[in-house]
C-alpha cells in the first residue's frame, strides 16, 4: 500500500468526498485506512471508566484505501511513485509525488 500512518489524505469517493484528514491506522490485510474526522459513525457505549455516563459516541470507521489519495506538501492530491535505491546492501524505498516530483 502506498499510504502510511501519519500521512495526510483526501477522500476522493463516497459520502465523505473532499474531506482531508490524517491517517490514524492502516490495515493492509483488509486494505483499509482509518482517517481522522472522516466517515464518522455513531456507536452506543455502556458506562465505563473512559465514558462514565455512557451514551452515544462518534467514531471513525475504516475507508478502503482506493477511495483516498495522498496529499503533497502544497496540499494538492497526488498519485505516488516508488523508487528503490541500494546503498551498502540496504534497499531504500522512496515515495515520490507524481505531480511535483518531491519525496514524501
Amino acid at each position: 500500500m502506498h499510504i502510511k500512518k501519519g500521512d495526510t489524505v483526501k477522500v476522493i469517493a463516497g459520502n465523505n468526498k473532499g474531506d482531508v484528514g490524517r491517517v490514524l491506522v492502516v490495515n493492509p490485510t483488509k486494505m483499509t485506512v482509518l482517517v481522522e474526522g472522516v466517515n464518522l459513525r455513531s456507536k452506543a457505549v455502556r458506562p465505563s471508566q473512559k465514558h462514565p455516563n455512557g451514551g452515544i459516541v462518534k467514531q471513525e470507521a475504516p475507508v478502503h484505501y482506493s477511495n483516498v489519495m495522498l496529499v503533497d506538501k502544497q496540499g494538492k492530491p497526488t498519485r505516488v511513485r516508488t523508487t528503490r535505491k541500494v546503498d551498502n546492501n540496504k534497499t531504500v524505498v522512496r515515495r515520490i509525488a507524481v505531480t511535483t516530483g518531491e519525496e514524501l
